[in-house]
């Protein structure tokens, strides 16, 4: 497999037009993961911005209310997963087919929920992976937009395991002090291998860095050496790795407009 590059990025805010913005005019391709709400009080998009950015990139679920399924009774999370799906379904007018975990935090039991209420894959926040896993219901990903600390990046290895596959993450990431330099070298490190580089975000957090050149910036980058087949949304990218998930006139409906 050639090197894809996809993109994600969490919590429906409404800084999430301006990653549109980036993406559209990099010819780079992504998901928007996003609630209808959100119980920890930011502005989520309206119903009319989704709608927007629906019309050029793939929209995922990310519950009714932005609550952690880890921290709900079984009934309360099977009605966010639920109800957060019909809910965009509602707004969109188009199948729903992709979810992510708020803040990463779930239980085995979730997928089987996630599952039965009609997604094809879910995204998790597991980092430093140069593939996409071997569950279309726990998609791995390589690096968060975000200057974490070397030692969160060590933490988080020993702590949520998988390290076979992510070893080689860590040493690359542990080898770089500046995060943008250690968003490159990995993305470098990708492409000569030819593997999935999987990037993800919250567009908050990309205000409160004002990092906005930094990402129009790596995005350029990843134009560059990416071929616009390869620049792939999460369902694409889902559909490429795993055998059992379908979605291709989904991909069709949500692929990037040139």
């Amino acid at each position: 497999m050639a090197a894809v590059f996809t993109y994600s990025t969490d919590d429906g805010h409404p800084s999430d037009m301006r990653i549109a913005d980036l993406l559209s005019k990099n010819k780079v391709n992504g998901t928007f993961y996003i609630p209808v709400s959100n119980c920890e009080g930011r502005d989520v998009l309206s119903q009319q911005l989704i709608r927007e950015i629906g019309s050029r990139f793939e929209i995922g679920s990310h519950t009714y209310d932005h609550y952690r399924l880890k921290n709900l009774t079984v009934a309360d999370a099977r009605y966010q997963i639920i109800e957060g799906k019909k809910q965009l379904e509602n707004m969109l007018g188009t199948e729903v087919v992709g979810f992510c975990y708020p803040g990463g935090k779930y239980h085995a039991k979730h997928l089987e929920i996630v599952k039965t209420a009609g997604f094809q894959y879910a995204r998790t926040t597991m980092n430093l992976c140069f593939d996409a896993g071997s569950n279309p219901y726990e998609m791995s990903t390589t690096f968060q937009f975000y200057p974490h600390d070397r030692t969160i990046y060590l933490r988080n290895y020993v702590k949520n395991g998988n390290w076979s596959m992510r070893h080689e993450g860590l040493w690359l990431a542990l080898n770089q002090s500046n995060w943008i330099d250690r968003l490159y070298c990995m993305f470098d490190w990708s492409c000569q291998h030819n593997t999935m580089f999987h990037l993800w975000s919250h567009s908050w957090e990309i205000d409160a860095l004002n990092a906005w050149q930094e990402l129009d910036a790596f995005l350029a980058y990843v134009a560059s050496r990416v071929p616009l087949e390869d620049r792939l949304s999460n369902l694409q990218l889902a559909v490429r790795c795993y055998s059992d998930v379908g979605g291709a006139e989904i991909v069709q409906s949500n692929s990037l407009r040139s």
